[in-house]
């Protein structure tokens, strides 16, 4: 039985990959923490605070090698991992150098390091489905930069836009929330090394070198202080996976409309299968939209998580930091799914321009009534050209006839002459596109 759907042989497929699962599980945080031992340890030996041949003897030590469910059944008592982790670790060692082993650290400094080591991983797995998205969704909006389709404010018909638009404007969005990684790896991707209430009191003038060595041996960034209660560089982490399961779903909401049958302008990528229904067989239900717009509605609420972890109490608080390791592989998981599906859409999308066309003749020529009223503002004044056209309109959407037909039956129009060509898409077409050119080469 699995509690989290990540971890359900059901759901899991759904709303995670194996290659994020594989970042968390219990063997990478355990090899994650052998590592961050054993840097420690390569650390402390250029200073001679440990003996060189500790190092390699944690190193032979495997995650696989280590019991994780009886090292649980003794995080259930210790109240973390690192606990029996330790003690696990040094009845594996030469008598000779279990003395020296975990020298000056304390609990935090193992486990968050071990995170971030499985951090660093997880954002490069991020990294991988961006770098195949954003690429896909610009070759998208080019191709189909003059292809016109509706715009639509409050879900109704506006005006004229082209569909490359309206895709740039996803690719902009997720675009401007990736650029933010490098900064986000800067501030998070650093080891934790303060010993029990943060000063390294432990290792005395050697604290600051050691934590130093310690960085430069795992290749993380340095911090100016122990951050075991300085949480930001989590908390802005959670709020990211958040914002880009955000700009996610701005695409994804965006396709659920346009897959419906009443719009029927794009559908998901066809497989055999896929988003059918148990009672319908007719059915093509967008099922990548689902798991983005799912992922969106959870991500939320996990970031709050993170923000809640940053009021910590003193030097180590209860809870709130334990809190973190509930939500913050969660968040990873089910981004991974989403983004695993934004590419789906972004590379195999399939888009049907002849029932754009349609639906741009739907409402008989409103789409350009804003065109319509700036032709007549000149000739009637603003207020009153804007009232003539939406008097007009009222009469279209009460006959069907077209909104050029009812102008040009108007008497108090007679002479604002030929409107023809405000009903011509060129324009509309054009200005949509200039914005694709700048959105996919900049």
């Amino acid at each position: 039985m699995a509690i989290s759907a990540l971890d359900s042989l059901l759901l899991g497929p759904l709303f995670t990959t194996d290659a994020m699962r594989a970042c968390f599980t219990d063997e990478a945080r355990l090899a994650a923490m052998l590592a961050a031992e054993a840097g420690l340890a390569r650390a402390q030996a250029r200073f001679g605070l440990v003996p060189a041949e500790l190092a390699p003897a944690i190193e032979a030590i495997t995650a696989s090698s280590l019991d994780a469910r009886a090292l649980g059944r003794r995080t259930a008592l210790a109240g973390v991992p690192s606990i029996p982790f330790v003690k696990a670790v040094q009845s594996r060692l030469p008598a000779a150098l279990e003395p020296w082993f975990h020298l000056g650290a304390t609990t935090q400094d193992v486990l968050d390091t071990a995170l971030v080591l499985q951090l660093r991983e997880a954002l490069r797995v991020v990294e991988a489905e961006l770098a195949a998205i954003l690429p896909a969704l610009a070759t998208l909006a080019r191709t189909h930069r003059a292809t016109p389709c509706v715009g639509r404010t409050y879900g109704q018909h506006a005006a004229p836009i082209t569909f490359g638009y309206k895709v740039a404007v996803w690719l902009t969005g997720i675009a401007d929330i990736a650029a933010r990684l490098p900064d986000i790896r800067a501030r998070l991707l650093v080891v934790s090394l303060g010993g029990p209430v943060g000063t390294l009191a432990a290792l005395g003038a050697h604290g600051p070198p050691v934590l130093a060595a310690f960085a430069e041996e795992l290749g993380l960034g340095e911090p100016l202080i122990c951050w075991h209660t300085l949480r930001a560089g989590m908390a802005e982490t959670a709020c990211w996976l958040a914002q880009l399961a955000g700009a996610l779903a701005k695409m994804a909401t965006d396709i659920a409309h346009l897959c419906s049958t009443e719009v029927g302008e794009v559908a998901e990528p066809y497989q055999p299968g896929r988003g059918g229904s148990s009672a319908m067989p007719h059915k093509r239900n967008p099922v990548s939209c689902t798991v983005i717009l799912a992922t969106q509605a959870a991500a939320k609420g996990h970031a709050t998580t993170l923000l809640d972890a940053m009021a910590a109490l003193h030097e180590r608080p209860p809870g709130e930091w334990h809190g973190e390791w509930l939500s913050l592989p969660l968040l990873f998981g089910m981004l991974s799914g989403a983004l695993r599906e934004a590419r789906r859409l972004a590379e195999g999308l399939e888009v049907n321009p002849a029932r754009m066309r349609a639906n741009l003749d739907l409402t008989h020529g409103l789409l350009f009534a804003d065109t319509v009223a700036t032709r007549l503002a000149p000739l009637l004044g603003r207020d009153a050209a804007h009232g003539a056209v939406e008097h007009a309109a009222d009469t279209v959407r009460r006959t069907g006839a077209h909104l050029a037909e009812v102008l040009a039956g108007e008497p108090g129009l007679a002479g604002a002459g030929d409107l023809s060509d405000a009903f011509d898409l060129t324009p509309a077409i054009e200005a949509a596109a200039a914005w694709v050119d700048r959105a996919t080469n900049g």
